[in-house]
């Protein structure tokens, strides 16, 4: 059985947060709320956790995790910022984006996308996020909560907060839950891999970027 915590929204209790950032050091797995969706998430560097959450969304190896940093400065320490992506990101986070970047020798391999060796990387706006950043004193796996069912379609995201808990409840080490119910939309996603930055997913958060951002947009050729 998962352990359960209940932590508020805005200012989520430190005894807590130090008690579930000793768990994910020792390799636990949660399912946690996020500026966008709930997510499934665990310590970077805990090896055997990162695979336990590629087993449970049927991820192959190839396939990039991304993951929540705690800051600009932070993000630095884990991928390679070009100047024109530092201008974007320095107006758009903390906030619902993911930004896919090249990525520095701190990533672990199970991570990141071995062909472009890119990962992506969030700073998100909210106050459990944030303060179990701080209390791990890692990056955070973040990978929305649906998981595919026998067909391989995902059936979890978009539930009622109680029916989520109920899916997931057998498969994850911890659950964390606030007085909101779950998002049903996901981050934008933006691509600063390449010289000419790429929109590949609009998301939450698109509305504030548009008037201002001029970036190629491949998000229709996504769909």
């Amino acid at each position: 059985m998962a352990n359960y915590y209940s932590l508020h929204p805005k200012n989520p209790q430190q005894r807590d947060l130090e008690a579930i950032a000793q768990q994910l050091r020792a390799g636990a797995v949660m399912l946690y709320p996020t500026d966008t969706v709930y997510a499934i998430g665990c310590d970077l560097t805990a090896k055997q956790a990162v695979q336990k959450v590629r087993q449970l969304k049927r991820l192959a190896n190839d396939k990039p995790l991304t993951f929540l940093c705690s800051s600009l400065s932070n993000i630095s320490e884990y991928a390679l910022v070009s100047d024109e992506a530092y201008r974007i990101m320095k107006r758009a986070i903390p906030g619902p984006y993911t930004f896919l970047l090249p990525a520095t020798k701190q990533v672990p391999k199970l991570v990141m996308s071995p062909k472009r060796r890119s990962t992506g990387i969030r700073v998100p706006d909210h106050a459990i996020c944030q303060g179990l950043l701080q209390a791990l004193g890692n990056p955070i796996i973040s990978t929305s909560a649906h998981l595919p069912d026998e067909d391989g379609e995902p059936f979890t995201l978009g539930l009622e907060k109680a029916r989520l808990f109920d899916a997931l409840e057998p498969l994850v080490d911890i659950i964390i839950d606030s007085d909101s119910e779950p998002g049903t939309k996901t981050s934008t996603i933006l691509d600063f891999c390449d010289r000419q930055p790429t929109l590949i997913r609009k998301g939450l958060g698109w509305d504030a970027l548009e008037n201002w951002l001029d970036i190629v947009d491949l998000s229709d050729a996504t769909q």
